[in-house]
């Protein structure tokens, strides 16, 4: 048994998951798992440089985590970086600040490793459910989205720069709620991404369709209609089409206020859930999805796994 601490820092949150991974059995028990929106990538789409008060909300939370990984006694610790801190030209800043708090140097990764790591942790436990394979595997994050086509490992995958964190910054920004020709202008810039997917990713061949990151829990949640975030509850769920589509419809026409007031929905996600849902949704219109499967662990137990 070995007790491993996984932490992943993207464009909207900073994770982090302490476990302990038996490879005998090959299991994987949570020790610990938090996280905190800091919204890392705010206006990097814009300026191409992380904020200064950015970069001090990811400081503050990765601290209280350090002294978690602490606490608990992790044997290795692993940081990874993804969309928001490639695209930074001031990207050094965040790198020393992390040397400094965790004590390793963050691996900030590229979009194709990013895909790999959130297949593993996305997929080893879907056997039980006997999908049909291969699997198509979609992370969406702040400000990129990863799609990685596979069955028992990766055989094609590409991130693109479509994120709800970035597209809300682009298209989505202004109105309450966001009028038609915001959201006309999101679904091309949506539909053009998914057309560049194609051209690296052999969709079509995808079986299942496997849903990752907060957009896709919190769309399950409130079409479960969960009275609160439920992550037993969620993972594993299967959702189809149809509700996925009258969720996004609904996000899409309500108020700031009406979204806040549903319960799944974590205060850090009002503003960008949905963008979220919106890239789900064209995700399943453009590539024919019936359902998606919601898994709960992705990037950041992948990111586990890969210590051990």
């Amino acid at each position: 048994m070995t007790r491993v601490a996984a932490v992943d820092c993207g464009t909207n949150s900073v994770r982090l998951l302490i476990a302990d991974i038996d490879t005998a059995g090959g299991t994987l028990t949570d020790v610990e798992r938090r996280m905190e929106i800091v919204r890392l990538g705010e206006g990097v789409d814009r300026t191409g440089r992380l904020a200064p008060e950015a970069l001090e909300r990811t400081f503050t939370a990765m601290r209280g985590y350090a002294e978690l990984i602490a606490r608990h006694g992790a044997e290795k610790t692993r940081v990874v970086a993804t969309s928001a801190s490639r695209d930074a030209e001031n990207r050094d800043e965040f790198v020393a600040g992390v040397v400094e708090i965790f004590g390793v140097v963050p691996e900030v990764i590229t979009g194709d490793e990013e895909a790999a790591l959130s297949f593993t942790g996305a997929t080893r436990e879907l056997a039980a459910l006997r999908p049909a394979r291969p699997y198509l595997v979609v992370d969406i994050g702040g400000g990129s989205t990863e799609f990685v086509l596979g069955s028992s490992s990766v055989q094609a995958a590409v991130s693109v720069d479509i994120g709800c964190v970035r597209l809300t910054e682009r298209h989505l920004r202004d109105g309450d709620p966001p009028s038609p020709e915001q959201i006309t202008s999101a679904v091309a810039d949506i539909d053009g991404a998914l057309a560049r997917v194609r051209e690296s990713v052999p969709v079509d061949e995808a079986r299942t369709l496997v849903g990752l990151a907060g957009s896709v829990t919190t769309v399950a949640g409130i079409a479960l209609d969960l009275p609160e975030y439920d992550p037993a509850r969620i993972h594993l769920s299967r959702i189809m089409a149809a509700q996925v589509h009258e969720v996004t419809r609904d996000l899409l026409h309500a108020t700031r206020a009406e979204r806040a007031a549903i319960g799944v929905m974590h205060p850090g996600r009002v503003d960008v859930i949905g963008t979220g849902a919106l890239i789900l949704d064209r995700i399943m219109r453009e590539y024919g999805f019936g359902a998606v499967v919601v898994s709960e662990h992705d990037i950041l137990d992948g990111i586990a796994w890969s210590l051990v």
